[in-house]
């Protein structure tokens, strides 16, 4: 017969594998295991917390992604040059428009950028060298004519969807400007309007009514 172990020896290896405390692992970096709460605008995982400056983006390739609404009924554009926004200048302008828009029932708002590019600032007068400074807050970098919010959901009377916006712009440092779902895409600076048929001269000559004698 096969001998079975004693209800002691049980309990005693499950105490062990239960209670047994568990030790972090020396490889996990503790920059990558920062509390996040839901409100805060930054990224779950980064690979490194430093990364170089960059620069903004500019469309040199024709390319008109992300200036027209894709969510919503009105929105704002950046209308100047490009510019890196904050993740508080961006959180201060969601607050200001969901704010306003509290007393529509069924209103949302949609925020086109995120801010995934960590700062760094090293202390004034500090000498060169030692490394680069630590990181500070999260920014993005947003194109000429990027959109950056949209409002939509729901029938939002554009007097209200204008105030809330405008209120938006005035948080933010840069220019921006109303849109809606009948704006042209921007490339750069350069608003793209629809081109005008070109009339031929056969087509001109079969649109005008003979003369009759």
């Amino acid at each position: 017969m096969l001998s079975l172990p004693s209800a002691r020896s049980l309990l005693t290896a499950c105490r062990r594998t239960i209670l047994s405390p568990v030790q972090p692992s020396p490889l996990v970096n503790p920059l990558f295991i920062q509390s996040r709460f839901k409100s805060q605008l930054a990224p779950r995982r980064i690979h490194f917390i430093k990364r170089h400056k960059g620069v903004l983006p500019i469309p040199t390739g024709g390319s008109i992604k992300g200036t027209t609404l894709a969510f919503g009924d009105w929105g704002i554009r950046i209308r100047e040059n490009g510019a890196r926004l904050s993740a508080r200048q961006l959180t201060a302008a969601e607050e200001v428009i969901k704010r306003k828009l509290k007393i529509v029932k069924g209103a949302r708002t949609w925020m086109r950028v995120f801010p995934d590019v960590p700062v760094c600032i090293k202390g004034n007068e500090t000498r060169m060298g030692k490394g680069k400074g630590s990181f500070e807050f999260w920014a993005t970098r947003v194109a000429p004519g990027r959109v950056l919010f949209e409002i939509g959901g729901v029938a939002v009377r554009e007097e209200l969807a204008r105030e809330a916006l405008r209120l938006a712009c005035d948080k933010l440092p840069v220019m921006c400007e109303f849109i809606t779902r009948d704006t042209p895409p921007r490339l750069g600076n350069l608003v793209l309007t629809p081109e005008e048929a070109i009339k031929t001269p056969e087509t001109v000559a079969t649109s005008t009514p003979s003369a009759s004698s």
